[in-house]
């Protein structure tokens, strides 16, 4: 009966319109694709969400369940319109002259999602630098990925709130760094400049101090983690535990704390040491902090004895 009245219905569109059944057809199936293809995005949506709690397994799982499913209704639309492996052979060496010209861009950026999701430079959540850009990666797309930005008029690595969208193929152009990949912290810098007449042994000492008290590498388990990861990515440190450089600057003597930090904690760290320096110094009497100014140096009366220059009103 159903068939009877679908063979009725190609007869009477093709007299109106002129669709051949043929076409009618394949319009039909192609419907059905679609309609099972949303069907089965919400089931698998479902299942997803019910059995993972991790936001960021529920998105990868979810994009992940996306394409393959998309993949197969892609194979079957092939299938209907062009009819087996020999049909698409065709059809794509015909359109691929074309596309290689008018698409380029296009072709480009989907070469650089494969390379994403096969060779995994970054993934959702890490935190990259990529150019000029820089942020958390949010998406990732068939043409582009999304990052949450950090830096440009915001210091220390803090996010400003705006969102980029990079297309995948400049991956083929820049080179890509990955803040957490594999070794999932990264050494920070904080130099402190005490004047020339302060104890600046004893600042050294007070410095070291307060940076372990911050470091990352707390505990012996801690430590095996990240050798293991520089292993892993032929990373070599000498020392892995805070340290702090001695070098001679203009206005003072610059005790430079260097530390491994969590990328995100950089800001939040760096305050707790200076909280702490400041607190310290403020205690010390014989330690001062130098800063830029202008001073008169009288050889004669304040050099060594043995490095003063004669005094030229001597013996007037």
């Amino acid at each position: 009966m159903i068939s009877e009245g679908w063979t009725s219905l190609k007869e009477l569109i093709n007299q109106y319109i002129g669709l051949s059944p043929d076409t009618m057809d394949k319009i039909l199936w192609t419907v059905c694709v679609w309609i099972i293809y949303l069907i089965l995005r919400v089931i698998a949506s479902m299942i997803v969400h019910k059995r993972t709690e991790d936001m960021a397994r529920r998105y990868i799982a979810g994009k992940t369940v996306g394409y393959v499913v998309g993949f197969i209704a892609l194979i079957a639309m092939v299938r209907i319109w062009l009819g087996g492996i020999t049909g698409l052979m065709a059809y794509f060496g015909i359109l691929s002259a074309g596309i290689a010209i008018a698409l380029q861009d296009p072709v480009t950026n989907l070469a650089g999602w494969i390379f994403l999701t096969t060779r995994k430079p970054f993934v959702v959540g890490d935190r990259i630098q990529i150019g000029e850009q820089a942020g958390d990666v949010i998406d990732i797309r068939l043409f582009q990925f999304s990052l949450v930005e950090i830096r440009n008029w915001v210091n220390a690595d803090q996010s400003t709130g705006r969102i980029i969208h990079v297309p995948n193929g400049i991956l083929f152009k820049q080179s890509v760094a990955n803040y957490v990949q594999g070794f999932n912290f990264i050494w920070n810098e904080l130099p402190i400049t005490v004047t020339f007449e302060s104890d600046w042994k004893k600042a050294k000492e007070v410095l070291s101090t307060i940076a372990n008290e911050h470091s990352c590498i707390q505990s012996a388990a801690a430590e095996r983690e990240v050798r293991k990861a520089a292993r892993k990515y032929l990373i070599f440190f000498q020392h892995l535990t805070p340290i702090v450089w001695t070098s001679v600057a203009d206005n003072g003597v610059t005790l430079t704390i260097r530390y491994l930090c969590e990328p995100r904690k950089r800001r939040s760290s760096e305050t707790a040491i200076w909280e702490e320096v400041l607190t310290a110094f403020a205690k010390a009497d014989d330690i001062d902090f130098a800063y830029p100014t202008t001073r008169f140096y009288h050889n004669i009366s304040e050099g060594k004895p043995e490095a003063r220059a004669d005094d030229p009103h001597k013996g007037i």
